[in-house]
């Protein structure tokens, strides 16, 4: 059976795909998008059901295609995110076939051939597009003990979990969302803490959003930001609100510091727990500092906010913290991971990926020529992996595809 021939491959039916097909019928430039799933497949199987956007409904857009909402400041649940999506497909009407995986992407003559389970497909152009949440990251620390685990994105509902306290391992954006949802069902939680970066919800009558894109911050590019790689501590439950893991322990929560190791059930906790704390503070602070001078530059008529500054004292599981956790002897039945995300370029048979298993580009145009990534995280700048960022990266692997023609 003869190859298939396209002149343009996107592989991954989620926003980026989408607006990536977007960008190319813009141009006018013949292009098929592979899902191996379902559109948004992500939104779909991988969130818990109490999930709450990160983002206010005002800043949730796609290219040419405004966020239907009631209340601009509110945060969406993930059904609404879902729908947004599926209507932007139906927007974008794009040229894609779902339930087709790709296994291996390689070149021949010139060309890439893209290896699928409905066929080999030949293409001029690729557009790897299946995002940076592909592999959950899971410590082997306790495989052979019989609690309960699971990843956040596995995660469904407290329901899900057996009776008792839960240790959720991990204090990013997911972690803290899914702690809090426990606490408030009555579960005891016991939360693992390392290294964060803790930024206001809403600061001067404005939302963090707001900010960053205000002072250009979301336009940051990869080298501006140097090293650092921890996301925001942000969430959009309960009206959203900023997070100071104090308060969670005066509701209750069990703050412990990061997972070390663990051996018949007893987990090793690393030291630190309150200067990680206090280098969460700084971050804070420090953004604080950076829009108020930024105020007081422009001249800007904006309220001040002295309760964004209030500080709240460390609670004995801070001043005094565990350094070993027994399972058993706390009652905890289950174990959530979250650890975070790596991507899974195994299948690309380019030399495109570093030794880290990370793709290799500047702004998503790879070494070799005809190869795009989209909708990774830092792919340009900041915002890349947000909803309203990835259509301007797709305009420009867009433009980059015509003046290959």
């Amino acid at each position: 059976m003869p190859d298939e021939k396209i002149e343009t491959l996107v592989i991954g039916g989620g926003q980026a795909g989408l607006t990536m097909s977007h960008r190319l019928k813009q141009h006018g430039l013949p292009h098929l998008v592979l899902e191996r799933h379902r559109i948004g497949e992500r939104w779909r199987s991988e969130r818990w059901d109490g999930l709450r956007f990160q983002f206010p409904n005002w800043s949730v857009r796609l290219p040419d295609f405004p966020f239907p909402h009631s209340d601009p400041d509110a945060f969406s649940d993930t059904d609404t995110i879902i729908r947004y999506i599926e209507a932007y497909a139906e927007f974008v009407a794009p040229p894609i076939r779902c339930g087709v995986e790709v296994s291996r992407l390689s070149q021949r003559d010139g060309g890439f051939i893209a290896e699928t389970t409905n066929g080999t497909i030949t293409a001029k152009n690729v557009v790897v597009a299946t995002g940076p949440y592909q592999r959950n990251i899971v410590p082997d620390v306790l495989h052979e003990h019989p609690v309960f685990q699971v990843h956040a994105a596995d995660y469904k509902n407290p329901a899900q979990l057996p009776p008792g306290a839960v240790l959720v391992a991990g204090a990013g954006a997911s972690g803290t969302q899914i702690a809090e949802e426990l606490q408030h069902a009555g579960r005891r939680v016991y939360l693992s803490i390392g290294r964060h970066r803790r930024l206001p919800r809403r600061y001067r009558g404005r939302d963090l959003i707001w900010w960053l894109a205000e002072m250009r911050l979301d336009q940051m590019t990869p080298e501006e930001r140097g090293s650092a790689r921890l996301g925001p501590v942000i969430s959009g439950a309960y009206g959203g609100r900023t997070i100071d893991f104090r308060n969670f322990a005066a509701d209750g929560m069990v703050l412990v510091g990061r997972i070390e190791a663990a051996q018949n059930g007893v987990i090793e906790l690393a030291p630190g727990l309150a200067e990680s704390l206090v280098d969460g503070d700084l971050v804070y602070s420090t953004f604080l500092d950076t829009v108020d001078a930024y105020v007081k530059r422009r001249g800007l008529e904006m309220p001040e906010d002295p309760d964004a500054r209030t500080t709240v004292v460390d609670p004995p599981c801070v001043t005094a913290p565990l350094t070993r956790l027994d399972l058993a002897t706390e009652g905890i039945s289950s174990v959530i991971w979250a650890t975070g995300y790596g991507v899974d370029f195994g299948w690309i048979d380019l030399p495109v990926i570093d030794e880290r298993g990370d793709a290799v580009h500047r702004n998503g145009i790879s070494a070799v020529p005809g190869l795009y990534f989209l909708g990774l995280q830092w792919l340009s700048k900041m915002n890349s992996s947000f909803l309203s960022g990835v259509g301007d990266d797709a305009a420009v692997l867009a433009d980059h595809i015509r003046a290959r023609r």
